[in-house]
């Protein structure tokens, strides 16, 4: 059939089994936005606030889902918008099409009305991009661009269609669904070296990130730990991936990670690494990162082999089929002496966690575990970025994969309300959002799409009138200067702020209203904001100073001034 350009992207994002887009209308894409229009009974588009929320909620729908994410922007400051929701898929290894229009092919390169060069400004932060100057190579390259970002390790990429473009027309023929390209398989000699390795391990310790979760090998590292009696900790990006009540289970571990992993991995002789990339805020200093351990590393991608610290086994792969083989190669052991060891960690990481269970007032422990009971195994728990997002990281008791969706390696303030209509849009489940008052305030805007669509969000603002996590260093390490993470003169009442774009706010002072006021919400059909007024004192530990070692660890402190 003879369709136009804009006809064409629609029907291949259709064709490639995409249900939901996000985005925002302009002149560039107005061709677009028609074809849109015409097949809505089809493919349901999101109509977002700004396009940095539609880039952050086709990244927290790709998280929730496993699926490819796609959000779309007109050209100029549409395209630019989505910059910094791109970079943030980037850094996590997140699958993500961007789709922006472009003025058309004669007026390139002309400084015309909002042309911006977004496949140059965009060229350091996908995995790839496209400028499509024909309309007979549209389909395909759609096309390519989904293999391209759920290939390998997945990530962005952004695909820039000029009007012109947009506007011709060409035969579409339908296609399959893409299929992501087969990773190579782990080669048996290494293999067995990493078998013999554990074999001669005394300390073995299982460590995994993110990638453990896209691979969806929660059960293979289970097996493995299982088999040679190994505890295991994850980066935070790897939360989710196993179960909180596995006995083997530690938490995260690094720069605010759980002190019985971050010791224990320390202490380590071995440490298994999957899919993780060894950043600095899981490393601390890298030259004393690990010294006594020797390092395997299993990962499907081959530039994080002895990238940021040098390993003595790497192995690029499919990480799956890498660790059944895997299994079946080691022989099951037993280390009752390392595993005492673990609980002796254990049981030092619960003397210290007593000061975060104060029963006479509001925590962020009372307050993470009061929301915990309201949910469900499979709830989508999504955070911003902040002290609230450490805190939830140490605290919340993640059951299911992929339940556990946040900005790791951008660090991105404001992600997390349009990543929790992602997320809810692609699970159809109710999805709880902890915010703080200072990440909330970046892209508070994205109320009025929760609102339009009635997306089932509880949104739990920690207010600590201040820009926690930057005021906990500025108190740590720069003698309480306290400049400008002080948001008290802020005029800001969220529970208006609520009320303006249409739904419920509720607010809590005291620890009695916390357990009737989440009942309240919870209860809720649609989007429901709570903001929880807190301490601005209290601290995430423990804490690795930036740069520092696990001898360096900080384990209690006086807090701020109080």
């Amino acid at each position: 059939m003879i369709l136009t350009g804009a006809d064409i992207v629609v029907e291949t994002l259709i064709e490639q089994g995409v249900k939901t887009v996000f985005g925002y209308p302009g002149g560039q894409v107005i061709n677009l936005y028609d074809a849109l229009y015409t097949r809505k009974d089809r493919i349901e588009h999101v109509l977002t606030a700004h396009e940095q929320g539609a880039a952050h909620a086709a990244d927290g729908y790709a998280r929730a889902s496993g699926e490819v994410g796609v959000c779309i922007a007109t050209s100029g400051p549409g395209a630019t918008n989505l910059v910094t929701g791109i970079a943030t898929a980037y850094l996590d290894s997140i699958p993500l099409v961007a789709i922006t229009g472009n003025v058309p092919n004669s007026l390139i390169g002309r400084d015309s009305f909002q042309e911006v060069d977004i496949t140059g400004v965009t060229l350091p932060i996908t995995k790839h991009n496209f400028l499509v100057k024909s309309v007979d190579k549209l389909a395909d390259t759609i096309r390519e661009a989904f293999v391209i970002a759920k290939s390998g390790r997945p990530g962005p990429v952004l695909v820039d269609i000029p009007k012109d473009v947009q506007i011709a027309k060409c035969p579409y023929q339908p296609s399959p669904v893409v299929e992501k390209k087969p990773l190579r398989l782990a080669k048996g000699d290494k293999l067995t070296k990493a078998a013999q390795m554990i074999a001669e391990a005394e300390k073995p310790y299982i460590y995994f990130g993110g990638g453990a979760v896209s691979a969806d090998i929660s059960h293979e590292i289970i097996r493995l730990a299982n088999k040679i009696d190994a505890p295991i900790g994850c980066t935070m990006m790897g939360l989710s991936c196993i179960p909180v009540n596995n006995p083997r289970y530690l938490g995260m571990e690094g720069m605010h990670g759980h002190y019985a992993s971050s010791v224990g991995q320390d202490e380590a002789d071995l440490i298994i690494t999957i899919g993780a990339r060894f950043s600095d805020r899981a490393t601390g200093n890298v030259s004393k990162y690990a010294r006594k351990a020797k390092i395997i590393h299993i990962d499907g991608d081959s530039a994080e082999i002895s990238k940021n610290v040098a390993v003595e086994l790497g192995i690029a792969c499919d990480m799956k089929d890498a660790l059944d083989r895997l299994i079946d190669l080691v022989s099951e052991k037993k280390h009752p002496a390392w595993m005492a060891r673990i609980a002796e960690l254990k049981a030092e990481e619960a003397e210290q966690f007593k000061r975060v269970t104060a029963t006479d007032r509001i925590t962020p422990y009372s307050l993470i575990m009061e929301a915990a009971k309201r949910a469900n195994a499979d709830t989508p728990i999504v955070t911003d970025v902040g002290q609230h997002q450490m805190w939830v990281a140490q605290f919340y008791p993640f059951q299911n994969a992929r339940t556990f969706i946040s900005s790791g390696g951008l660090g991105t303030m404001g992600f997390g309300l349009g990543a929790a209509i992602g997320a809810a849009k692609a699970t159809g489940k109710r999805t709880v959002l902890f915010t703080g008052d200072g990440s909330f305030g970046m892209n508070l805007n994205e109320l009025a799409t929760a609102s339009t669509e009635n997306v089932p969000v509880v949104i739990i603002i920690m207010n600590n009138h201040v820009l926690g996590m930057v005021r906990q260093w500025q108190t740590l390490f720069f003698n309480k200067h306290y400049s400008n993470t002080d948001l008290h003169e802020r005029k800001t009442d969220f529970l208006k702020l609520a009320d303006a774009f249409g739904m419920k706010g509720y607010r809590i002072n005291e620890l009695s209203e916390l357990s009737p006021v989440l009942d309240q919400a919870f209860a809720e059909q649609g989007p429901v904001l709570v903001e929880c007024m807190i301490d601005q004192d209290e601290f995430v530990l423990p804490m690795l100073p930036p740069g520092g070692c696990i001898e360096d660890i900080i384990t209690e402190t006086e807090g701020g001034d109080k």
